[in-house]
């Protein structure tokens, strides 16, 4: 990052004016939306202070958060982070020390949880949607972790996402685009049980008819309820419970960038 002189830097590390900067890109958030998220992250924080080792951090938190924004936005690598904010390797080591203890999971479970009791809902849900998206992978993304999906010819990793009834994100995970999503579900539905022991109900399309629900009952005691299209049903209708975990796919679309384990790439 570009120096400045030590008189002018607002933070701690030396030419860091982190905490001088004001939001200008699209991936910002806005002071609203940090309003609502500051209580939370800091609370997130306060965990990962009681961790063991390391030292606290020097730089602004919301200029932390909003550089990794702007990294899963625009896919760029770490090193080409703008100089406004923090230096690109304390960006990268806060993310992975909060990535290493599961902080961005509870961050969201926070979030979450707000939402539900703000629209008068209980806390934890009770019932959730499943569904899957085959996407295509970085150059980056070794052959042992991707695969080719032959109806979508894409060839990637395939994200199966859970989502509540309000529509937050409950659990992810990400198989080659190979896997069948019956087959590529049960690990999903796995991390949701063992997370959320009040959900007992789970709608599904038809690709995850068949085993997997009496796998799920029997296993897990999840009711699986496939919601299937009518044969005789022309262009699109939006079929009851299918339509939510549709909006996070797409938002996944325009926010994530490729898959990489590399610091130094996007």
């Amino acid at each position: 990052m570009y120096l400045v002189a030590a008189e002018m830097a607002s933070c701690p590390v030396a030419g860091c004016r982190c905490r001088d900067r004001t939001a200008c890109y699209p991936s910002d958030m806005t002071d609203p939306e940090w309003e609502v998220l500051e209580p939370e992250a800091e609370a997130v924080m306060a965990e990962l202070r009681r961790g063991p080792g390391g030292r606290p951090m020097s730089h602004d938190l919301r200029a932390m958060i909003d550089a990794i924004g702007y990294v899963t936005k625009y896919g760029v690598q770490w090193r080409a982070l703008p100089v406004d904010f923090p230096p690109w390797d304390a960006v990268y080591a806060f993310f992975e020390r909060w990535s290493a203890r599961g902080l961005p999971g509870r961050l969201v479970d926070r979030l979450r949880g707000r939402l539900r009791v703000a629209l008068g809902r209980r806390e934890l849900p009770t019932a959730c949607s499943i569904d899957s998206q085959s996407v295509k992978a970085a150059d980056t993304v070794g052959a042992g972790s991707r695969g080719f999906d032959g109806e979508k010819k894409i060839n990637g990793r395939k994200r199966h996402i859970t989502v509540d009834t309000v529509g937050p994100l409950l659990a992810v995970v990400l198989p080659a685009a190979s896997v069948q999503d019956r087959d590529g579900a049960c690990p999903l539905l796995a991390a949701l049980r063992e997370r959320f022991s009040t959900i007992t109900l789970v709608w599904a399309d038809g690709g995850y008819a068949g085993r997997l629900v009496i796998w799920a009952a029997a296993v897990l005691r999840l009711t699986v309820t496939v919601v299937n299209r009518c044969d005789d049903t022309r262009g699109f209708v939006v079929l009851p419970r299918r339509w939510g975990p549709r909006l996070p796919a797409g938002l996944a679309i325009l926010w994530t960038a490729p898959a990489t384990s590399d610091p130094r790439a996007a």
